[in-house]
């Protein structure tokens, strides 16, 4: 396997820590599930904090701290105190974050929020959550503002019932100065309440784990709140009350059956979802899914902590794992092609498909003048500038009211065409290397043969295939400087481990002394 799991990234981060001599205290979900399997780390905070960061601060003051300290239980949220925004540097921040609840009523199996944080949504009041907004206006921030919880409707009646009107009552007061965007699951679509609550709270986005169009799928995924309606209509609903949907999409259940990619592809589009984060399953430590994998033996390495542009599992899948992976790369595609003509046609369908669009456009200002005015600059030039000329202009005239978001589509756009653009040339490079490795791997082995006839042909031969490998090792080195250094750490990997094994290929040839090539 040539990706590294988020367990090497901690890791690395602890061996940097060390080497200049500091303490190294590590918590959070994934060191939660997984701790006995991070080494160097001084001391683990389990679970959530906020009832036993004092004691280990104190603890770690006196030089009595422990190796371990896990919670006793979920904490009470009600009236959690305010977080210190002063400390932030808000000009560095696109979004401020801030939390209503905790805890998750469904129990997917490849999830590990409600591992984490329970089945019984924890909430905090709705003066709490004000107060946080209090803190932020009167910093200054005037952006969006993110509530972060991983299902927001985890209680509808309190969110319906106590928050959204202090939220609606808060943004009266403050001339609807922020808009929200939060996660929340497809149920939302059955509570025209709760959706006109949110709509006049001013949200304009919501992020939903759709997973799937595959029933099969989504059972096996205990995914059953995704099949109690029809998908499309739900979509539909929400949008009618002014709010995008984004969502999440994950192919790799062992359910899937090679039309997969055709139908997320065809899903996506008939739904207008511009931002689909499509995604290979993978099993966190800690999940339902990572312990049934383990008691099968399908485990393969540690979770990446990536969904996004991730070309490999942790896991064997059911499905060839080169059909899957080649079969992501198309979904990839096809969803943000080199024109986006896709991408476009997705984001005209979502404006038609807005009912009530009074608070999907932000306010803008000068920094929005100002990001304008370079997207009117570089996008038309790029290689989806037809599309993206089409785009704006066809709105420009049929949802004036909102055309400051079709400039913001428009430049999301070129995040998503610049992302998979990087991974599919990743992507290249990593089959050039693969190729290169079976090449010589049969040239070898004729030489192998060859050998027993002539062992010093045979050498000369290998010599020669040598410095060949060397040329096209180079020529695949220029390739990878060509790649975002973001989008470049798993094809250095992979370059640094064919290489070795392309050295090891020849230590079957007498007298064949090879350098190890030199990285990237």
């Amino acid at each position: 396997r040539w990706s590294r799991g988020l367990g090497d990234v901690y890791q690395r981060q602890v061996r940097a820590c060390t080497r200049i001599g500091r303490t190294v205290v590590a918590g959070g979900p994934y060191v939660s599930a997984d701790y006995k399997h991070i080494d160097g780390v001084d001391h683990f905070i389990l679970g959530e904090a906020e009832e036993i960061f004092a004691g280990f601060l104190s603890d770690l003051q006196t030089g009595c701290a422990r190796k371990v300290y896990a919670a006793a239980r979920r904490p009470d949220i009600s009236r959690a105190a305010t977080p210190r925004f002063d400390l932030l540097d808000l000009s560095a921040y696109a979004t401020m974050s801030i939390q209503y609840s905790r805890g998750c009523p469904f129990r997917c199996e490849f999830c590990n929020i409600w591992k984490s944080y329970g089945n019984r949504p924890r909430l905090k009041e709705a003066a709490t959550l004000t107060a946080e907004l209090d803190a932020l206006f009167d910093l200054g921030w005037r952006g969006p503002v993110f509530i972060v919880d991983d299902n927001f409707i985890a209680n509808k009646k309190r969110v319906k019932n106590e928050l959204l009107p202090a939220l609606i009552t808060w943004q009266q007061n403050h001339r609807y100065v922020y808009q929200f965007f939060t996660e929340a699951s497809i149920n939302m679509a059955d509570d025209p309440q709760l959706l006109a609550g949110m709509r006049d709270a001013k949200f304009n986005e919501v992020f939903i784990g759709i997973e799937t169009p595959s029933t099969a799928s989504l059972k096996e995924a205990g995914k059953h709140h995704n099949l109690k309606g029809n998908l499309n209509r739900s979509i539909r609903r929400i949008q009618h009350y002014g709010m995008e949907v984004m969502a999440g999409f994950i192919l790799g259940f062992d359910s899937d059956k090679p039309d997969i990619f055709k139908r997320q592809i065809e899903f996506i589009r008939t739904n207008a979802i511009p931002r689909a984060m499509v995604g290979l399953l993978n099993a966190p430590p800690g999940t339902d899914l990572y312990s049934r994998l383990e008691k099968e033996g399908r485990i393969l390495s540690d979770f990446a902590g990536n969904n996004t542009h991730q070309l490999a599992t942790n896991f064997i899948t059911k499905m060839d794992q080169n059909q899957l992976r080649q079969g992501y790369l198309s979904v990839l595609a096809a969803l943000y092609d080199v024109n986006l003509k896709n991408y476009f046609t997705r984001c005209n369908q979502l404006f038609d498909n807005l009912g009530d669009t009074r608070y999907f456009q932000r306010d803008i200002g000068f920094n929005e003048i100002r990001v304008l005015l370079k997207s009117l600059v570089i996008q038309p030039f790029t290689r989806y500038g037809l599309q993206y000329v089409q785009f704006i202009v066809r709105n420009r005239f049929k949802h004036p009211d909102i055309w400051g978001e079709t400039i913001r589509f428009a430049i999301i756009g070129h995040h998503y065409h610049t992302i998979t653009r990087e991974t599919l040339k990743s992507q290249a490079v990593a089959s050039a290397l693969d190729a290169s490795y079976r090449d010589l791997r049969e040239q070898l082995r004729v030489c192998l043969n060859t050998m027993k006839l002539n062992s010093q042909d045979a050498g000369r031969q290998a010599l020669r295939l040598w410095e060949g490998q060397k040329k096209t090792l180079q020529k695949i080195r220029n390739r990878i400087d060509r790649i975002h250094e973001d989008f470049r750490g798993d094809v250095v990997v992979k370059y640094s481990d064919v290489s070795e094994q392309i050295t090891t290929l020849f230590d079957k040839f007498p007298g064949v002394t090879i350098e190890h090539p030199s990285g990237v």
